[in-house]
């Protein structure tokens, strides 16, 4: 008995794309978006500061990230 397998094998992406133009356009998007900016620059900011400084502001440390995503993006 023989056994005939036909595999077809098919590229993940189209050929005109490639990993350094996916990654320059993924990065592009960080370098350009102000807010990301702001985001970061209060993360920053809010861990520099020590809890008894974060407790007199009603931030506790776990929720810095979402306090600096709701600066940069809002709610």
């Amino acid at each position: 008995m023989a056994l005939a397998t036909n595999i077809r094998t098919q590229s993940a992406m189209p050929q005109d794309w490639s990993f350094e133009r996916i990654l320059n356009g993924l990065l592009g998007m960080f370098k350009t978006d102000p807010r990301r900016a702001i985001y970061r620059q209060t993360v920053r900011e809010l861990e520099s500061l020590s809890a008894r400084d974060l407790n007199d502001m009603g931030i506790h440390r776990s929720t810095i990230e979402t306090v600096a995503r709701e600066a940069a993006y809002g709610k």
